[in-house]
């Protein structure tokens, strides 16, 4: 019995100069996208790094007084300051409360409740006290608690102002924490304030009256502490260089696999061994008698 020789397996037809050269400025032009992404994520993740770091260096520090981040009014709060606690105390001016709209709280849809507080040396500086969820009539919230009345101290963590949104909200209602825009959506106007206001915004922490030792209860839902999450910008980083270098090498190993031959792989030779083994199968050969059996056939025939 005799094995089947496998037929060779085809050449690959070798590729023009010019499809070289069109193939190559296609894995260079895919390699530096990637890698453009790459940049842009890494970018991304250090600046999350360094707003991380700012919030817990800030968030968590002593309260000062607001006139130390915040001096006369018209000062705009510093990038570093950001997050920092400060105190004040003043009264409210619950009749100018204006809702936010369209910023969910753990992803519960609602309202975040604003107040200007006017601090006892002039300072108006507008508070977002809380947070309460949509009520039956989706516009609005069904009722939520007036601040205290009297002089407030107030514990409130300092943010930036936000840029005045060009969308438009019902009456009483605003689309960003623009110092502005908030004290104009309010029934008094913004005229009150001018001259007295500041870029920034507090988050309430804390309250307290005069004739209260203890905090007050806002009854507001608070809001929650920042967020601290990373995010996925540095996987993302390291996955855009892989596609990266995955662009050139594959064009690398389809070069090489081209310029020298080739090679059959196990595919092909299992393929050529199953065709040979459906042909038809040869005849047996016949054996050649032995003597004897030539010498028995002979004594038979007399």
């Amino acid at each position: 019995m005799t094995l089947a020789t496998a037929p060779a397996p085809a050449a690959t037809a070798s590729r023009t100069r010019r499809q070289w050269v069109t193939l190559g400025l296609g894995a260079v032009v895919v390699a530096a996208l990637c890698v453009l992404a790459a940049v842009w994520q890494w970018h991304r993740y250090t600046a999350r790094e360094a707003q991380i770091h700012l919030i817990e260096s800030n968030y968590g520090a002593a309260p000062v007084a607001v006139g130390e981040l915040l001096p006369a009014p018209g000062a705009a709060l510093a990038d570093d300051e950001v997050w920092r606690p400060v105190t004040l105390t003043g009264r409210y001016r619950p009749q100018d409360t204006v809702l936010l709209r369209n910023r969910p709280v753990d992803s519960t849809a609602g309202f975040h409740v604003l107040v200007p507080f006017e601090a006892d040396d002039g300072l108006v500086l507008v508070v977002d006290r809380g947070f309460v969820p949509l009520g039956e009539d989706s516009s609005k919230p069904d009722a939520f608690p007036a601040p205290p009345d009297g002089e407030v101290t107030a514990t409130v963590t300092l943010r930036a102002d936000e840029p005045a949104s060009s969308r438009g909200a019902p009456g009483g209602q605003v689309q960003a924490i623009s110092t502005a825009q908030v004290l104009g959506a309010g029934p008094s106007g913004a005229s009150w304030a001018q001259g007295r206001t500041v870029a920034a915004y507090g988050q309430l922490r804390t309250e307290q009256t005069a004739s209260d030792a203890e905090p007050v209860p806002t009854a507001l839902i608070p809001l929650p502490a920042p967020d601290l999450d990373p995010g996925s910008h540095l996987s993302y980083t390291f996955q855009w260089c892989v596609f990266a270098a995955g662009a050139l090498g594959g064009y690398l190993v389809l070069w090489r696999r081209e310029t020298r031959g080739a090679q059959p792989t196990a595919g092909d030779l299992l393929l050529a061994t199953g065709e040979a083994s459906t042909r038809a199968p040869r005849p047996p050969r016949r054996r050649r008698p032995t003597d004897e059996e030539i010498e028995d056939a002979a004594l038979g025939d007399e």
